[in-house]
């Protein structure tokens, strides 16, 4: 059976979970120190926060088995982009971190044999932050 079978057959929740998993090592393997993970607080839930260099970055993660709900990065929408500045902003005021604040956008796809993660850098500016 190949990935996109297997993931087929796991349902949505845990074809997320591999997604973030595949996210967080091709993160890992370009130089980010993961911070934190599934990051639940009031304004939202961050999937993967990191830090490269001297800049904080909150990472959303989208996996996809196909086309049919368009891509990855369009699912990051105006209303999320929002609530994941308002998480952002929540994260660093509870460690009192002031620090440059980023916002990457790691695509997943479900191919059929593997996991291929495309990253998007500095996908959009949170407001306020």
């Amino acid at each position: 059976m190949n990935t996109a079978d297997r993931l087929a057959r796991r349902g949505s929740s845990a074809t997320g979970r591999d997604g973030e998993e595949a996210a967080a090592r091709f993160l890992e393997a370009q130089g980010y120190v993961i911070l934190a993970r599934n990051c639940r607080l009031s304004g939202g839930e961050i999937d993967i926060i990191a830090q490269e260099g001297g800049c904080l970055v909150v990472i959303e993660v989208k996996t996809r088995r196909g086309s049919r709900f368009g891509s990855p990065f369009e699912a990051v929408d105006a209303r999320k982009q929002r609530r994941l500045a308002a998480a952002a902003l929540e994260y660093m005021a509870m460690r009192n971190w002031d620090m440059p604040l980023r916002f990457d956008v790691a695509a997943v796809f479900a191919d059929k044999n593997a996991l291929r993660v495309e990253l998007l850098r500095n996908a959009f500016e949170g407001e306020g932050t």
